[in-house]
């Protein structure tokens, strides 16, 4: 416990329990995962509350206070500078507590509750065409009690300034209690809350004691540039600011009150944009650039990206498309301009390319028209905190430093001197980017923050780094904050006497130092409480996956979660549905990488103990779909299905594993019994008897709600090597193995038809494997990896012709294509069929859009059609090919954005995961089916998806996109549900209830036999 701090933990959370309406979570679970935030710091938390309304976070703000417990309220957990980590209760506002409570359309306002998401505020916002104006890079996942907490920014700044620009009023409470509206305070207004009395007034009075004793060092001491974050904002006290209390507390990282409400100032959402990108032969020259820029334009953005950040782009595949629309050059200049009309904002864009002497054909310029294209470019600047975390070279770059910020006339001059302290620290090749035209700078550093040398020398360079941007007139932050940070350092940017008026105001509003202690102000060291640190002693792990992007390392691999929160958005993208539908933390990729690294060991004080035998992270793995969107989504590549796959293979190692992993798990070899022992009919009767299937599932772990897969009559094994069609020859540059997985073959078969037809229409040779294959998918998932080695090992044995011939492998399961692509290399690392096997393994678009002769067209269907991308299909094989064949044929595909579908294979089965599941499927994807057209098609070429999609209340069956186009063949589809004409098992009710009958009829039999005979045998003893 921090010091001076002593209660009754366990009364603490008695009393919490009974007075607050909400979720109070003491458990280790909870408090492991927000023991980080986005920053280089860790503090376990006491607990965390998760209020249901305002009014149940401002009860236990009052419990904590009745019993001196420190609090810190927390948003989207982002910050940089350690301001959402503190040894507290944390009140978690997000989950509940995000209403917009009313607009004002006239006036320009709205009123918010903390927890409320930018992005989602400007969705509800944009019926009025109005927004608030700051965007942090973050805007899909902050809230704006987040924002006020650290006064955000974003690039939108340079337009519409910080926050607190944007503040009208807000609703406070004090720890001690006292609660009330604060913004702009007139003379009038001053008296009447003086004659009012009450703590209130104590607090005005005692702010206006403070400036007025302080007037000329707040005046002398604030730097005026326009990204002036650190510190609080005294200067908004001054008369000639209008005593503005609401903007003076924003910024004050929760440590002066909690922000219950706030009232927020919008501003009109832009008709159009216009983006002007200027190439610069380094960074220090674009720097130098920008006050000509400002001096004859009034851009709405401009942001810089430099050479390193497009070079670690490339190095990740991110963002290409936008790195090949920059021009030449190795350091560039966003310049976006809004207007009325996009004439004109592309006038302002031209206007002022003249003012500098240079005009669109100039090389290093690019003007774009097109907002998509604009967007993109913007989006690649904003990953930039992502990109620059972990290079691919394995090196690891840290905060600490990341956004300072000078007057934008000074910037190229502070940047030249800021290189030249990282080459006296040996910090090589830290990206230089930001918002320059409001001279802010990012950049992560590569500090050792392992062992003592390199915690000293970064304790050395951060006062050195200080004292430069001071000497410039500049903030220790343009943007993140103070937090633990800098708070040690604001003296050396504000002097100690404003820096102890600060102490005052703390000390009036929080005189026992209980709102989140330790930041900004009596400030804990820079260097201390850091997530690693020269003490942290992780345990080694060893593994079954290498690992190999992070030097073999399961830790390492989870150290790649830096905190940036993009798993926690709403819209858009894959990652993370279980946290789209709880809202939870704790089922947040983020939260999951939190709790592993507390698993890892490396502290004392970890609250998660166990190792891999953790029911802490084995809970809050559960609801992982291991749908691999992280592996893409997330900016630094967390790949939590692998993770969970590790995680799941020790946990349960030498132990009885849960029913579905036996069940599901081992899908592929029940399957293949079923067809050995000719009984795929007797199965479908048994898995939907009525009282047999429930009996089946309840043994198995599967959800009696939800309906098994049907077994086809025929296998497309079965029918293909029945057919006896000759095995073409390997070496044939026309032949391809279609690789026959456990779901087209046994239940879908008519899928892997439909591609036969298609690939030998496009004059290709089709061999299929004689004998049962697998690529262990179903292993993997549930963490059987054992099992999984020798599936694979058994299935390159069979492949072992073609893999020698260098025969395309062509995959129609996206799942299955994915592990031949990922999952096996990381598995069997160094094994060369493997190898052979990865390279060879093309998915059925791949192969026709790439590989098939220029004459072959493919089937023209003309048709508009819905198409859900299975998640490992967009997180590991992309989507590129399948659009370019659906546009050849004509199809007018509408690619769903709407995050998985729920199923996720075993997931959406298993008992206990049929609920969310389900929800997850109807936060996009079942609404979109829904509303197809009915003679539109419904693609899904994964079978959860298909899966899904047909057991719900859609009326639609999804087809594959292979089936379409083998559709297409035969000529027009069926106008209507063109689904109609593609054979699918169906469920015999008959057969069902006959064979429940017959059972019921035997044990009735049997039962009545045991009757009379003990009757019998009664009556021979009489």
């Amino acid at each position: 416990m921090t010091a001076g701090q002593e209660f009754d933990l366990a009364a603490l959370q008695r009393a919490l329990r009974a007075e607050v309406d909400g979720e109070v979570r003491f458990d280790a679970g909870s408090r492991g995962a927000y023991a980080t935030d986005g920053s280089n710091y860790r503090h376990v938390p006491l607990g965390v509350v998760v209020p249901r309304t305002v009014e149940a976070g401002a009860a236990a703000v009052g419990v904590c206070s009745r019993f001196a417990a420190p609090v810190l309220s927390r948003g989207g957990g982002t910050s940089l500078g350690g301001q959402c980590t503190n040894e507290a209760v944390v009140i978690d506002w997000t989950k509940y507590c995000h209403r917009l409570v009313s607009v004002d359309p006239q006036g320009r306002t709205c009123v918010v509750e903390p927890g409320i998401v930018l992005d989602e505020l400007n969705r509800q916002l944009a019926q009025h065409g109005l927004k608030f104006g700051p965007k942090p890079s973050t805007h899909s996942h902050c809230a704006l009690g987040g924002m006020i907490g650290n006064n955000s920014c974003g690039a939108s700044a340079q337009a519409y300034g910080k926050t607190a620009d944007n503040i009208r009023r807000l609703e406070v409470l004090t720890y001690e209690g006292a609660r009330f509206w604060a913004g702009p305070t007139g003379e009038d207004e001053y008296a009447r809350i003086v004659t009012d009395g009450g703590p209130r007034a104590m607090i005005y009075q005692g702010l206006r004691d403070i400036t007025g004793r302080h007037l000329a060092e707040i005046r002398r001491g604030y730097p005026k540039i326009p990204r002036r974050v650190s510190g609080y904002n005294l200067d908004s006290l001054l008369p000639e600011n209008g005593f503005d209390v609401a903007r003076a507390l924003v910024g004050s990282e929760g440590t002066l009150v909690t922000v219950l409400r706030a009232e927020l100032e919008l501003v009109e959402v832009p008709a159009a944009e216009a983006l002007l990108v200027l190439g610069f032969d380094d960074i220090y020259q674009a720097a130098d650039a920008v006050p000509d820029l400002l001096e004859h334009s009034r851009p709405t953005q401009l942001e810089a990206i430099d050479g390193r950040m497009a070079q670690l782009m490339r190095e990740e595949h991110a963002y290409l498309d936008s790195l090949e629309s920059l021009p030449e050059g190795d350091s560039w200049l966003l310049v976006q301009f809004t207007g009325d009309t996009k004439q004109e904002a592309d006038a302002q864009a031209y206007e002022l390319l003249r003012a500098l002497g240079r005009d669109e054909d100039d090389p290093k310029v690019a003007l774009s028209d097109d907002p998509a294209r604009e967007q993109e470019m913007l989006k690649a600047r904003e990953a930039g905190l992502g990109v620059t975390a972990r290079p691919p070279d394995g090196s690891e770059t840290w905060e600490g430093w990341e956004d300072s910020a000078v007057a934008p006339e000074k910037l190229g001059a502070y940047l030249r001197d800021l290189e030249r302290l990282f080459d006296r620290y040996g910090y090589q090749q830290a990206s230089l980017y930001g918002h320059f035209g409001q001279g802010c700078v990012h950049t992560r550093i590569p500090f050792e923050l392992r062992e003592g040398k390199g915690i000293e020398a970064f304790r050395a360079f951060l006062f050195d780094a200080a004292d430069l941007v001071a000497s410039y007139g500049g903030s220790l932050s343009g943007e993140h904050g103070d937090g633990q940070a800098r708070g040690e350092l604001l003296p050396r940017m504000f002097g100690q006497t404003l820096v102890d008026a600060m102490g005052e105001v703390k000390a009036l509003f929080d005189p026992g130092n209980r709102m989140n202690p330790g930041k900004v102000i009596h400030p804990h060291r820079v260097d201390a409480d850091l997530r690693l640190g020269a003490a942290w002693r992780p345990e080694p792990k060893q593994t079954h996956f290498a690992y190999p992007d992070d030097g073999n390392d399961f830790g390492q691999a989870v150290l790649r979660c830096v905190g940036i929160g993009n798993c926690r958005t709403h819209q858009g993208g894959v990652m993370c549905p279980s946290y789209r539908a709880t809202g939870e933390e704790e089922h947040s990729t983020r939260g999951r990488a939190r709790l592993l690294f507390e698993m890892l060991g490396g502290h004392d004080d970890s609250p998660v103990t166990g190792g891999w035998r953790s029911t802490e992270v084995r809970d809050a793995l559960d609801l992982c779909l291991a749908c691999k969107g992280c592996k893409s989504d997330c900016p630094v590549g967390v790949d939590m299905a692998t993770y969970k796959a590790e995680f799941l293979a020790h946990h349960y190692q030498g132990r009885l594993r849960p029913p579905a992993h036996y069940a599901m798990g081992w899908l592929p070899l029940w399957a293949h019994l079923t067809r050995t022992l000719a009984a795929p009919g007797l199965a479908n009767a048994v898995l939907h008897a009525p009282a047999l299937g429930r009996m089946g599932k309840m043994l198995a772990g599967i959800d009696p709600r939800r309906a098994a897969p049907l077994f086809a009559a025929d296998s497309f094994q079965e029918s293909w090597h029945r057919a006896a069609k000759p095995q073409p020859d390997p070496g044939d540059p026309r032949t391809v193995v279609l690789w026959p997985d456990t779901f087209t073959n046994q239940f879908h078969p008519h899928v892997a038809d439909a591609a036969v037809r298609v690939l030998e229409d496009a004059g290709f040779h089709v061999a299929v494997p004689a004998g049962p294959v697998c690529c262990g998918l179903t292993w993997i998932s549930t963490g059987q990896l054992t099992t999984a080695r020798r599936v694979l090992e058994r299935t390159t044995r069979v492949l072992q012709p073609w893999l020698e011939a260098g025969t395309p492998i062509i995959g129609l399961e996206p799942s299955c294509t994915a592990v031949f692509r990922t999952d096996a290399p990381d598995l069997l690392a160094g094994d060369q069929d493997i190898t052979r096997l990865a390279s060879q393994t093309r998915t059925f678009a791949e192969h026709l859009v790439n590989h098939a002769p220029d004459s072959w067209q493919p089937p023209r269907t003309s048709r508009a059609a819905t198409v859900q991308t299975h998640c490992h299909q967009h997180a590991v094989l992309g989507t590129g090919p399948d659009r370019e064949l659906m546009r050849r044929a004509g199809l007018e595909a509408n690619v769903l954005d709407e995050g998985c579908c729920g199923l996720a294979g075993n997931f959406g089965f298993e008992r206990g995961h049929y609920d969310l599941s389900r929800a997850i499927a109807e936060q996009g994807v079942l609404p979109a089916v829904r509303d197809t057209a009915p003679g539109a098609f419904v693609l899904a070429d994964g079978f959860s998806c298909r899966t899904q999609i047909g057991q719900a209340t859609t009326g639609r069956q999804a087809l594959h996109l292979a089936e379409a186009l083998a559709l297409a063949l035969d000529g027009p589809p069926p106008a209507d549900h063109p689904e109609k004409a593609i054979p699918r098992p169906q469920p015999r009710p008959a057969a069902a209830r006959l064979l429940t009958a017959g059972v019921a009829g035997t044990l009735t039999g049997l039962a009545t036999a045991a009757v009379l005979a003990t009757h019998r045998h009664r009556a021979r003893r009489r």
